[in-house]
């Protein structure tokens, strides 16, 4: 509880908010399935309404970053899985990333992999922000071959 209340009333806002979403997304998941859930989270964040949102941490060439604040959000989404009354699989814990990425205006991408390992096959999701990993090791799109479409 120390630790929660050191954290700006910002970072506790997204932690609570992650702790709610990760049931309501497997609540999704076992419902709807995968295809409808991501449909009724991009129509209950409508990114259009929340552009700007976000603080960028960089310009680049004109062009607005939004790595570091994108890489906190998942550092919040981390410690509401682990801290929290349901951590959920890879995919639940990124889609709540992914959505909540979304709600602060910043774009990022759902990637699913799978691959072959020890004759048993493994699915796996991750959230990139331009090309760079948010909740996992730098390596997992060598580990795992990405799906080219990009779910985000």
């Amino acid at each position: 509880m120390k630790k929660f209340l050191a954290l700006t009333a910002a970072q506790r806002r997204t932690v609570i908010a992650a702790m709610l979403l990760l049931p309501f997304t497997a609540m999704l998941l076992q419902v709807f399935g995968f295809r409808r859930a991501r449909i009724i989270l991009i129509w209950i964040c409508d990114l259009r309404s929340v552009r700007g949102g976000a603080n960028p941490s960089v310009t680049l060439g004109g062009e607005t970053d939004f790595y570091g604040q994108a890489q906190e959000t998942a550092r919040l989404v981390s410690i509401a899985a682990y801290r929290g009354s349901y951590s959920g699989n890879c995919l639940k814990r990124s889609m709540t990333l992914w959505f909540l990425l979304r709600r602060q205006g910043i774009e990022g991408e759902l990637r699913i992999g799978t691959r072959k390992a020890e004759g048993k096959f493994e699915a796996h999701a991750w959230v990139e922000y331009r090309g760079k990993v948010l909740n996992d090791t730098v390596d997992v799109g060598e580990r795992f071959a990405a799906f080219e479409r990009n779910f985000g």
